[in-house]
């Protein structure tokens, strides 16, 4: 099962649209720009006395006029920040999450502005919004950390859309990132001894991956992962002629895209500290001595990680029926042994 970007629906996308189109952006800020001017002019109206028909509301008409005017400041640089987040690589979906962060956190600093304005009492409204801030944090500290946790995703990127991860005890591909938790499409569990999807939808809280180890089988520099395969054959065998079909047979079964991957997985570990491993040949066949008296040829090889369930089953069936061509060259453990 592929997964595709989160793409957004028709809805998020036309919001993105409208963030690129210029005319709208000049527009809309232009409007902001003559919202504040005409709130910073009609307040030196009212310290002019023009409005003495309001009596005793000149002070707070003119400290609203000044939280309108910084307000419509706030407007203006949010709406450049989301333009600029507009513009960026991510998928569709998580942009106009970012997007509809950033609104939500605006609209916060307006009203925060507006209390700080209207209240007389600048301590008074501070210690004020320290307590409900205090309070809000106790009562809603798992949905703020998982929006802690979704931010983190966002900019640290420790999956997308499309990876296979294993969070926790929850694996799965990640079909859906939003505020406040992520969507896996489990593959494996409880339910399934083979590394296909179960049918089953997991959604765990952002906050979880501050809590767990995260897991990414689709990491973008190097996106396969190792696998292997067991073999029993009896002591009679010509090892090396196992080794050899062994190896033959798998590279048959191996895409070319894989193949390639080999020579990147060198480059990767060449760049790193670890140079103490020396991939000289690809795939590795180790043989190893079993408790039952027979040799356990172990395979070992790079796949996807969301086909190394087919390409296990397609190298089976071709090695042992290789293997059952040439029984000069090698004899399997009795059956029921």
């Amino acid at each position: 099962m592929e997964i595709k970007d989160q793409q957004g629906t028709p809805e998020q996308k036309a919001a993105l649209r409208k963030l690129h189109n210029e005319e709208a952006k000049k527009l809309k800020i232009s409007g902001y720009i003559i919202g504040a001017v005409a709130c910073i002019v009609t307040s030196f109206l009212v310290r002019l006395k023009a409005f003495d028909f309001i009596g005793n509301y000149h002070s707070l008409l003119d400290n609203i006029l000044y939280a309108a005017a910084l307000s419509f400041g706030i407007l203006i640089l949010s709406r450049v920040i989301q333009t600029q987040i507009a513009k960026g690589s991510l998928e569709k979906g998580l942009l106009y999450n970012l997007i509809q962060f950033t609104r939500l956190v605006t609209f916060i600093v307006i009203i925060f502005i507006f209390i700080s304005f209207l209240n007389a009492n600048w301590y008074t409204a501070a210690v004020s919004l320290g307590l409900i801030s205090l309070l809000l944090g106790f009562a809603l500290q798992t949905p703020i950390a998982s929006l802690i946790g979704w931010f983190y995703i966002v900019m640290r990127g420790p999956f997308k859309v499309g990876d296979r991860i294993q969070v926790g005890s929850f694996n799965g591909d990640v079909v859906e990132i939003n505020f406040l938790d992520t969507t896996l499409w489990e593959f494996s569990g409880n339910l399934m001894t083979s590394d296909l999807p179960s049918g089953r939808l997991i959604r765990f809280p952002n906050s979880l991956i501050f809590q767990n180890q995260v897991y990414n089988y689709s990491w973008q520099r190097y996106p396969l992962v190792w696998n292997e395969i067991s073999f029993y054959i009896t002591y009679k065998s010509d090892l090396d002629w196992v080794e050899n079909v062994v190896r033959r047979t798998c590279l048959d079964q191996l895409d070319k895209k894989t193949k390639e991957h080999v020579q990147d997985m060198r480059d990767l570990i060449s760049d790193t500290p670890v140079d103490d491993i020396d991939i000289k040949e690809f795939p590795f066949v180790n043989f190893r001595i079993h408790e039952n008296n027979w040799v356990e040829v172990v395979l070992i090889y790079i796949v996807d990680p969301k086909q190394s369930s087919q390409l296990r089953s397609n190298i089976v069936k071709a090695v042992i029926a290789e293997l059952n061509a040439n029984p000069e060259k090698v004899s399997f453990a009795p059956e029921g042994s």
